[in-house]
């Protein structure tokens, strides 16, 4: 029985050694591969959660730790890794242009070719189960054959020769083996190599770029222009017999550290810190109302609803409750077309009572408004089912006393009903604040930051927040995708959303434990 026994335990801690070894074979696997793509924070990432896993599932010491182990990891993953990444790529000059890394910018300029002397018309006649590849150069009357072929040689030599007089192969045999006749290279009477450039021609290609190690510059074979590395940019540049840059790059660029060039470039360059700053200040001034309307809604709602003397209060709360049912986007979308201002029914009543048709999309107060309406809205559920629940918690004795002493419904909203819901439903506020500061979802579908500001170096609106200001520096750059300056933004944003909520918890002295 205690031989069984230890058997067991030997097997069992032979397998584990086991599953443990191979783990980290993977794991060593994956790091030199994601360090070779010039992945760096991905390799290190990858290396530290699973040797730490290997490490904490294998080792009595740390017995404990397995259990926090999962959510630890998740947090690292999704939470401290997009923030190291996004800080990390906002001292690059990381964009449309400047993804790759330098060797990896090289290595694609490099395979680039140019198509160099005459251009071949070729035709394929099926030979048995293979096929006979005939070329036609036109300026000098020359046929060149093949010997009979199959699609997946990879060089083929020709002769000078006529076709045979078979009926050549249609267009759709050659598209369908497009990829196949693409890696062939052909190889003439007098050596030089034709690859095929288009579905009817086979034309001579060579490099476009050749690469000096020694000099570290590049030269186009096609012009004799000279290129060479420019590490402020993360573009090869065009250089003259002195050295000196011209203005000619090439594409693609790479990665460069900057520096805080971004963040400079932020608050120098009048493009961008003029919308920057409005944009910023209209985001901490729709949070802020969004949380005050939100509140006192709910809150004004939560009384009502939980008044005695009302009847049918069920049906009112679930009335009241149902803009929180619909998911936001659908509401979005209706209010959006609710607010249009030639077919909206808000204009079309507005028309018929003030003789008005506010254009509440090209106006930036009327479109400021909306927002706050829509979002308003869509909010103010949240904070009545809270308050509801809260109304429940106070005492009923304090009412009693106030109503002994012949207090009004306004002296006990405002001394007792208020000052009581306020405290607990502070943390709400400041998480409410937080997630109004970044509400992308609101501004994309309803306005897309829409009406656009005049003037700005990048794409910017007057109802843009900072999260969807960024998210159209990123994406939707007119010049290029700016990624470094995007992450910058995002960076910024937040330090200050981090700032904003430690400054309101110290303000209701909130202690951080």
């Amino acid at each position: 029985m205690v031989t069984t026994q230890a058997k067991s335990s030997t097997q069992s801690q032979w397998l584990k050694w086991f599953l443990a070894g191979a783990v980290l074979l993977i794991d060593l696997y994956l790091v030199v591969l994601m360090y070779s793509q010039g992945e760096y924070l991905f390799a290190l990432l990858t290396l530290v959660i699973l040797t730490s896993g290997v490490y904490i599932f294998t080792s009595k010491k740390v017995y404990a730790w397995r259990y926090v182990y999962p959510g630890m990891m998740g947090m690292a993953i999704f939470i401290l890794f997009p923030l190291i990444a996004t800080i990390a790529i906002a001292f690059t000059n990381y964009s449309g242009t400047n993804q790759l890394a330098y060797e990896r910018a090289l290595s694609v300029l490099l395979e680039q070719r140019y198509f160099a002397g005459d251009k071949f018309d070729f035709k394929l006649y099926p030979q048995a189960d293979r096929w006979q590849l005939a070329l036609h150069n036109k300026n000098t009357d020359q046929y060149f054959i093949s010997q009979p072929i199959q699609f997946t040689d990879k060089q083929v030599n020709v002769t000078e020769g006529m076709a045979p007089e078979v009926a050549s192969a249609p267009l759709k045999v050659i598209t369908q083996n497009r990829t196949a006749l693409q890696a062939i290279q052909v190889i003439l009477p007098d050596n030089r190599t034709l690859t095929m450039s288009s579905l009817r021609q086979f034309s001579e290609q060579k490099a476009r770029y050749t690469y000096n190690d020694n000099k570290q510059i590049l030269t186009n074979n096609e012009t004799g222009k000279v290129y060479r590395a420019n590490q402020d940019t993360g573009f090869f540049q065009e250089v003259d017999q002195q050295g000196n840059w011209l203005s000619e790059t090439l594409e693609p660029g790479f990665t460069v550290s900057t520096g805080f060039h971004n963040f400079v470039k932020i608050f120098t360059d009048e493009g961008i810190q003029k919308p920057f700053i409005q944009i910023f200040i209209w985001t901490v001034i729709f949070s802020v109302l969004t949380v005050i309307f939100t509140v006192i809604l709910g809150m004004v709602l939560a009384c009502v609803v939980q008044w005695e003397a009302l009847k049918g209060k069920a049906i009112y709360r679930l009335l009241l409750i149902l803009p929180y049912a619909v998911p936001s986007f659908i509401s979005i979308l209706v209010f959006k077309g609710l607010f249009n201002q030639s077919f909206g029914e808000i204009n079309l009543i507005l028309n018929q009572l003030f003789g008005i048709r506010p254009e509440w999309f090209n106006d930036p107060f009327l479109a400021k408004t909306m927002i706050l309406i829509v979002n308003t809205w869509l909010g103010y559920p949240y904070m009545m089912i809270l308050c509801m629940g809260l109304l429940k918690a106070i005492p009923q004795d304090l009412y009693e006393a106030s109503a002994m002493d012949g207090a009004s419904t306004w002296q006990n909203f405002s001394k007792i009903t208020f000052p009581l819901l306020l405290k607990p439903l502070t943390p709400l506020m400041i998480a409410s604040f937080a997630f109004n500061f970044n509400n992308f979802v609101l501004i994309q579908l309803l306005t897309n930051g829409r009406p656009d500001m005049i003037g700005t170096t990048t794409p910017a609106g007057y109802t843009d927040l900072l999260v969807s200001y960024t998210y159209r520096i990123a994406f939707e750059g007119s010049g290029t995708q700016d990624f470094g300056l995007a992450a910058a933004i995002a960076t910024i944003i937040f330090l200050l959303v981090g700032g904003l909520a430690l400054l309101n918890l110290k303000a209701t002295k909130f202690k951080l434990d």
